[in-house]
């Protein structure tokens, strides 16, 4: 990928040559190999042409993304120094929204480095302060390299959008799902405050059916659910007057469990008649002050409206939409500029919205959703319905539309735009690998490290596209040496061309948070020279037989089924292998003796078992004379 790294000169200085002692050193190569474990993992999925991942959770429940954060966020990890770059991850979704991948590889790829420079003798604390003046300087450069843009510069935008999603499982749907992002985004920016967008302002409604072609930007909000009515019900509002309430219209509940014994007729039609008073007292409050539309929020206590309300409802001409979330309240009064109400007494017709219309729409499919258009006075708010064939695909869409979002908004935070393909990065390792040569000592060895490692994306790009990774790589430096910054991996053409003329650009934020972020998520790993567990580990380490006996069980169940068949034979080898790692001498330093005792007893019995079957022995079988043994 890179050229390999100069053997820095052993000195005899104590200050320039660093021997770990050997407990140390084993902690924090541990670290660093489990760190590059999880980066490449989903490095395959960076890129256009990068691979997709089908993620099975406990629950059953399918997703297919290339999602980086997605991706790790659903992982298992258990090393703490791999979680470091799954919490990495979800700080770049944070801060930039997209690069998400580009971050965890990027650290990978330095780690790969510093374990090189460590071997070669240099301390930790060398590497970890080079690393921190060579990302600096690498925002320095980016920074000299964007090129600014301005929020009225629509097809600017798009094209960043486009950039965000070409890399997604719905990237063909790139043309409608762009130009939306941009105009949510754009729709939600206060002048007061140019700089700042809360994207909590753009609401994505999900709804199965259609394609994504369907999915639209409503100016106004969208209810993934039909309109609440009895027969001959209302289900369209002009000229609406809306409400939006938190208190529930049916009969009133007692806090305490109450029986009330009816003797006759006439005592029970009393009650009733008292129940239809009561609902009749409130819808009467709410008619007074005119309200046509009631969204009514979702009660655990008791129902918040019943078949009787919703009657006498449809009777005073008040359409209703029930079952509305909590979470949702504070949105919904937002966008329609109103107070939410708690109590019938404080039902006012100041604290009503109004829009032209509350309307129950059918969709093609048979689905039905209420939309709310041509609201008065409406928030700085807006409204994406995403639709889709499957759920599978409709979560991917979400996911890619939130990634274009983030795009937009580190636009308006941040305006500047860079190229993409892997071009700043090359650039990037010239000018580092430039600079290098004018430092000293073992400064100049760590800055040309971080400079190789940044050559990972171009070459992560090339490898995914299907190209030659070496010659892309090297060809990407010549251009960069005779000036062309701009060259980059083309993956749809499969060379290198002037990516800026390709329309490939993204935010300057994504790039120079993906960098900063990496580089303080390794120097964290570098200075780690000790795992000291505490509460939830020990507890799994020093527990009963039959804790180990479970951990021992799911390990050779996972990895026997990994393969399309089950074989016997393979189960024997993993538990020789589990036996033979067992009895090393790593192992019983970092378990004690007492630990790696107990998982050698319950090996040694898991092999006496598969030694004494036949070659049709079962998991299960073997899992039932396993656990009787104990």
């Amino acid at each position: 990928m890179a050229a390999a790294l100069a053997q820095p000169p052993r000195s005899s200085s104590k200050t320039e040559s660093y021997v770990d002692n050997k407990r140390k050193d084993d902690i924090r190569q541990a670290n660093i190999v489990a760190a590059q474990a999880v980066a490449d993992a989903v490095r395959t999925s960076l890129g256009p042409k990068g691979m997709d991942k089908m993620i099975s959770t406990a629950s059953a429940e399918v997703i297919i993304t290339n999602d980086g954060a997605t991706i790790l966020n659903k992982m298992e990890v258990l090393q703490p120094a791999a979680k470091m770059l799954v919490e990495l991850s979800k700080s770049q979704d944070i801060v930039a929204g997209d690069g998400t991948t580009t971050v965890v590889v990027i650290a990978g790829a330095l780690l790969k480095q510093c374990l090189t420079l460590l071997t070669n003798g240099i301390h930790p604390t060398v590497i970890s302060d080079s690393l921190h003046k060579a990302a600096q300087k690498a925002v320095e450069v980016l920074t000299a390299m964007a090129v600014p843009v301005e929020l009225s510069d629509r097809e600017s935008l798009i094209k960043s959008a486009s950039t965000s999603l070409n890399s997604k499982v719905v990237s063909q749907y790139s043309t409608l799902l762009a130009p939306l992002a941009v105009d949510a985004v754009l729709s939600v920016v206060d002048p007061a405050k140019p700089d700042l967008v809360d994207l909590r302002d753009v609401k994505i409604v999900k709804k199965l059916g259609g394609t994504v072609d369907d999915t639209e930007l409503v100016k106004g909000l969208v209810f993934d659910k039909k309109v609440s009515h009895s027969a001959g019900g209302l289900t369209r509002v002009e000229n609406a007057k809306i409400g939006v309430i938190q208190f529930q219209i049916s009969p009133p509940k007692t806090d305490i469990e109450q029986s009330i014994v009816v003797s006759d007729y006439t005592q029970m039609d009393r009650i009733l008649k008292e129940e239809r008073n009561y609902i009749l007292g409130i819808i009467k409050k709410i008619k007074a002050t005119g309200c046509n539309a009631l969204l009514i929020q979702k009660s655990i206590l008791r129902d918040a409206v019943t078949d009787l309300s919703l009657h006498y409802l449809a009777k005073a001409k008040i359409l209703v939409v029930k079952d509305v979330e909590r979470d949702e309240i504070e949105f919904i009064t937002k966008t329609l500029n109103c107070l939410p109400i708690a109590n019938i007494e404080h039902f006012r017709e100041e604290k009503l919205g109004r829009a032209d219309c509350v309307e129950e729409v059918s969709l093609g499919d048979g689905g039905k959703i209420v939309k709310i258009t041509g609201i008065k006075d409406m928030g700085r708010t807006t409204t994406v319905l995403v639709r889709g064939s499957n759920q599978l695909v409709i979560d991917e869409a979400e996911r890619s539309l939130h990634d274009a979002l983030c795009v937009i908004r580190c636009l308006v935070s941040k305006r500047f735009l860079i190229a993409g393909g892997g071009a700043p990065e090359i650039e990037l390792s010239r000018q580092l690998g430039a600079w290098a040569k004018v430092l000293q000592g073992m400064e100049s060895y760590c800055v040309r490290s971080f400079a190789e490692a940044l050559e990972v994306i171009p070459y992560t790009l090339a490898e995914n596209a299907g190209l030659n990774p070496i010659t892309i790589v090297t060809e990407l430096r010549n251009r960069h040496a005779q000036g062309e910054i701009n060259a980059g991996i083309n993956v749809r053409k499969g060379q290198i061309t002037n990516i800026l003329e390709e329309n490939v650009i993204q935010p300057l934020l994504v790039s120079t948070s993906a960098i900063t972020l990496a580089t303080e998520c390794v120097r964290m790993i570098l200075k780690i020279d000790d795992i000291i567990t505490y509460g939830y580990l020990p507890v799994i380490r020093t527990g009963s037989i039959a804790r180990i006996i479970i951990a021992l069980l799911a390990m050779c169940r996972s990895v026997v089924y990994t393969f399309p068949h089950y074989d016997v034979t393979r189960l024997r080898l993993v538990v020789r292998v589990a036996y033979a790692l067992l009895q090393s001498e790593t192992v019983l330093r970092i378990f004690g003796k007492k630990e790696t005792s107990g998982f050698l007893k319950v090996v040694e019995r898991m092999l006496m078992a598969l030694n004494d079957s036949n070659d049709e022995l079962s998991m299960d079988g073997f899992e039932q004379q396993i656990l009787k043994g104990f």
